[in-house]
């Protein structure tokens, strides 16, 4: 394992491009941070958002995960680029050559994923609680570190992206053909999504069943929206429909397993893939 991992960093290392965009990443990741100095003066009306309650133990980690899973698609072009090199490049056949084993490529190509999806998992976890500390009301440990499964979620669900991204780089073999295609794919989704909830299945909850199932779907619903949570926008759907609207925003182990067996599902293609071409 620390050999193959030793050859992807070598290859990182060596890629401009790649460690700009995961530098970028990171980066983005902390402008989470600069939501707190946001703040509106309309005459009377003074509205500054971290005293929202968003930075708020256990909130935060809610917030942060959803916020930060915005910006994935950096690290995808990452991984997707490392595929398309391996063949522009002629990399992965001299891999080949040198006696790494087809399977053990793909393993690399995962520990990787794994590598990205930790290292952005513990970068948000750092960052929450530093913000969590600075601007939160409540600082008990037993409320600081409730919801921490948000940030179990947010791993699975970079995991799922990233390996479903390293597919397509390994089908396509070209980075911009890959990520338009990724596009599709998301487009594709919601207009079978769209039929479902307003032609086949109109006026009940049948097509939540069927699209929950869909891949990028999937991983969305392990981290719903965590906007309605906040007071203010209770207040307001309450005014306007006269009752609290009631939502499940908990993270569930049926979700889970659905983006870990799509998970399994994009590595395995991926090996077929790789061990069926002719290289």
């Amino acid at each position: 394992m620390k050999r193959l991992l030793s050859i992807e960093f070598q290859k990182l290392y060596k890629n401009r491009a790649s460690k700009f965009l995961i530098a970028t990443y990171f980066v983005l990741l902390s402008f989470i941070a600069l939501i707190a100095s946001i703040k509106f003066e309309i005459g009377t009306f003074r509205l500054h958002i971290a005293e929202q309650g968003i930075f708020n133990f256990p909130f935060i980690w809610h917030f942060n995960t959803f916020m930060a899973s915005i910006f994935k698609l950096f690290l995808a072009i990452v991984i997707v680029s490392m595929m398309a090199n391996e063949y522009s490049y002629g990399t992965l056949k001299q891999n080949l050559i040198d006696g790494l084993s087809k399977k053990e490529f793909i393993i690399s190509k995962f520990l990787m994923v794994i590598v990205f999806a930790f290292a952005s998992t513990a970068f948000i976890f750092i960052l929450s609680l530093i913000l969590g500390y600075s601007f939160s009301s409540y600082t008990e440990l037993s409320i600081v570190f409730s919801d921490l499964e948000y940030l179990l979620a947010y791993f699975v669900k970079l995991i799922g992206f990233f390996s479903f991204c390293l597919f397509l780089g390994i089908l396509i073999k070209r980075s911009a053909f890959a990520l338009g295609f990724l596009l599709v794919w998301y487009i594709f989704e919601n207009i079978v999504s769209g039929l479902l909830r307003w032609q086949i299945f109109p006026r009940t909850d049948i097509y939540q069943s069927i699209d929950q199932f869909f891949p990028l779907e999937a991983m969305s619903n392990l981290i719903k929206a965590p906007f309605t949570r906040l007071s203010a926008i209770k207040n307001i759907e309450t005014t306007i429909s006269g009752e609290e609207i009631v939502r499940d925003f908990g993270v569930h182990s049926g979700e889970i397993l659905i983006v870990l067996i799509w998970t399994l599902i994009f590595i395995y293609l991926s090996f077929w893939i790789v061990k069926k071409r002719d290289l």
